[in-house]
């Protein structure tokens, strides 16, 4: 498998899992949640799922559209891809260790959920570990 598909892929991965969290306030009752807290606590996770959001386009924009620059061996790109493997690893470690397993275990849905974004958290650990291993080669 090509490197530069591999990186375009997760760009277009982030880019899909950024349109999703609009389909995750209806999906998981957000607003019957969210009237509960206050109005700071409210406003604060908003934001807070909005630069969610903001994150995931950057970094799919990044890896679809500029592949061949994170790539080519530099600092930057090494910098870069640095980042995103330290991200996409501690994501893929909450996934497994903070989240409480009695939120999927037992439950159909919620384990398929689980086992697809541990599988899409891999994927992104190995892709960008991969790019960032071929910077020192």
């Amino acid at each position: 498998m090509n490197l530069s598909f591999c990186l375009e892929s997760a760009g277009v991965l982030q880019l899909a899992l950024a349109v999703a969290h609009f389909w995750f306030p209806q999906r998981f009752d957000w607003k019957g949640d969210l009237a509960k807290l206050s109005l700071l606590n409210r406003q604060i996770f908003v934001v807070h799922c909005l630069f969610i959001v903001l994150v995931l386009v950057l970094f799919g924009c990044l890896s679809l559209f500029w592949s061949q620059l994170l790539i080519e061996p530099n600092r930057l790109a090494r910098l870069v891809l640095g980042a995103f493997t330290v991200f996409w690893s501690l994501r893929l470690y909450v996934q497994w260790f903070v989240y409480d397993p009695a939120l999927w275990r037992g439950r159909p849905f919620e384990t398929m959920a689980h086992l697809c974004f541990t599988l899409l958290w891999g994927y992104f650990v190995l892709v960008y570990a991969w790019a960032l291993s071929r910077q020192f080669a």
